[in-house]
């Protein structure tokens, strides 16, 4: 019994771990609606794993290590290989110039700064009720969310024929994940509204914007939780 409390929660983060797996295959296949599935699934899980490993008090530092190569693959292999795709139509041209290599691989530098960013997070000890830097499921959801949209609906397409915008969203994305940004995150310290008026704004602007949007608007949701976090920076900590 004790063997099942131990690792419950590390079961379910490879789960997590399985299903971005998945998630990157039928990306490269061009699934992409099994793709969203996938992120999805590994966003609940990885959740989870965190909620199950405090209630049943098992907390340990290999949940930790696994928690951490788990969201490499969901959500740091993931985005960068939705930038590879996103780039991949472009061959070698960039500004009207030929490149020495396919500029694709420029979409990798995202899972370069997630591994980053992630490794930086574990030795942080400031970050329990704010982010510092875009986390990486919100990085994954931004990036995918607007690649997907592309696809299924057309949207974004000023975005996704032009390469530089891509070059330059795969900058400023690689960026955030290990800027000194403060982001909310859904941590409360107290249950006093004063203290949650930036959770109260992300939280009622989310709900306008998908209904609004739909589909479309989940990565809108993302631009706007950046936006809300660096306007309200002061009462962040």
């Amino acid at each position: 019994m004790n063997f099942i409390k131990n690792n419950l929660a590390n079961a379910i983060t490879l789960g997590n771990l399985f299903s971005g797996c998945v998630g990157a295959i039928h990306l490269v296949l061009g699934d992409y609606q099994t793709t969203a599935i996938c992120i999805i699934l590994s966003l609940i899980l990885d959740f989870f794993d965190g909620f199950v490993a405090r209630a049943l008090e098992a907390n340990s530092n290999l949940g930790v290590q696994l928690d951490s190569l788990a969201d490499m693959v969901s959500f740091g292999l993931l985005p960068g290989l939705t930038m590879y795709a996103a780039l991949e139509p472009f061959g070698r041209l960039f500004l009207g110039t030929e490149l020495p290599f396919e500029i694709k691989y420029l979409g990798l530098f995202v899972t370069l700064f997630s591994c980053l960013r992630l490794a930086i997070f574990n030795l942080d000890e400031d970050q329990k009720y704010y982010f510092k830097g875009l986390n990486t499921p919100s990085n994954t959801i931004l990036i995918f969310g607007l690649y997907y949209a592309f696809k299924e609906v057309g949207a974004f397409s000023f975005l996704f024929e032009n390469s530089l915008f891509l070059v330059l969203l795969t900058a400023v994305c690689s960026w955030l994940l290990i800027s000194s940004i403060k982001m909310i995150a859904m941590k409360f310290k107290s249950m006093k509204l004063q203290d949650n008026y930036p959770k109260v704004a992300l939280l009622v602007g989310s709900i306008i914007i998908l209904i609004i949007f739909k589909t479309v608007g989940i990565p809108i949701v993302i631009i706007y939780y950046i936006l809300i976090s660096i306007i309200f920076q002061k009462q962040l900590n």
